[in-house]
């Protein structure tokens, strides 16, 4: 039995921590050979968010005999984490492999006060907020996603609903806050243009803004990469 381990605290094991159960808040999915769901747990006062698998591998050059998934999150979280992004902490991941094959279990920490992008739009926010914190909270996604693709890593996955946003203070002083999730299917590309292409214009696809606001998206996004990209600048939603 082989297990991989990273960020540990109490309890020490991934059998404890198997048998921490709550509400699934994304129900199993049978897929990749196996099942991977996210439960909402509570550990020692703390909201956390447990992604547990059985089976669900992804294969490549380096893992050809496959991999869980669990663990190229783990990767992609710790590399966004070190380039700048807000991303949900580690609080335990664990692999192991026995005779009936991979279980795995990432847990990582709720983030506080963050809500969905989409939640944040939905409550008349952007009116109630003033049009200064809606330029700055447009010039925070753009300089997260860059900090993200400028380490080369591609979150493969880039979809509105995975654009949190904490807003905090009130008039003159009001400050927002981007985080990014669900970076399962991250990966690194052999360049930032790469990863930059392919994720901004998913990111257009998949977004409600108009097409002014996704100028003015893209033209803090460029200042923050420091280069131009015209094929984004002119995209349009799919």
């Amino acid at each position: 039995m082989t297990a991989i381990l990273h960020s540990i605290s109490p309890p020490t094991d991934l059998d404890a921590w198997w048998q921490l159960q709550g509400e699934w808040v994304e129900e199993p999915n049978d897929r990749r050979g196996g099942f991977s769901g996210v439960q909402r747990i509570t550990q020692d006062g703390r909201l956390l968010y447990a992604k547990r698998q059985t089976g669900h591998i992804y294969r490549s050059l380096l893992h050809p005999f496959g991999r869980p998934t669990v663990l190229r999150e783990r990767d992609a979280l710790l590399g966004a984490r070190k380039a700048g992004v807000t991303v949900p902490e580690i609080v335990f991941c664990a692999a192991e492999q026995g005779q009936q094959g991979w279980r795995a279990l990432l847990v990582t920490e709720a983030l506080e006060g963050f809500a969905p992008i989409e939640d944040w739009y939905a409550s008349n926010s952007r009116e109630q907020s003033g049009e200064a914190l809606y330029q700055q909270l447009l010039q925070q996604v753009a300089i997260s996603l860059a900090h993200l693709h400028k380490a080369r890593w591609q979150h493969g996955c880039i979809y509105i609903k995975h654009v949190f946003v904490r807003v905090s203070g009130e008039g003159d002083s009001a400050r927002a806050e981007v985080a990014l999730l669900d970076l399962e299917k991250c990966r690194r590309r052999l360049t930032s243009n790469q990863a930059a292409l392919h994720d901004m214009l998913q990111l257009r696809r998949h977004s409600p803004w108009s097409q002014a606001d996704w100028q003015t998206l893209i033209g803090y996004y460029q200042v923050a990469m420091g280069r131009s990209f015209k094929r984004l600048y002119n995209a349009t939603r799919g």
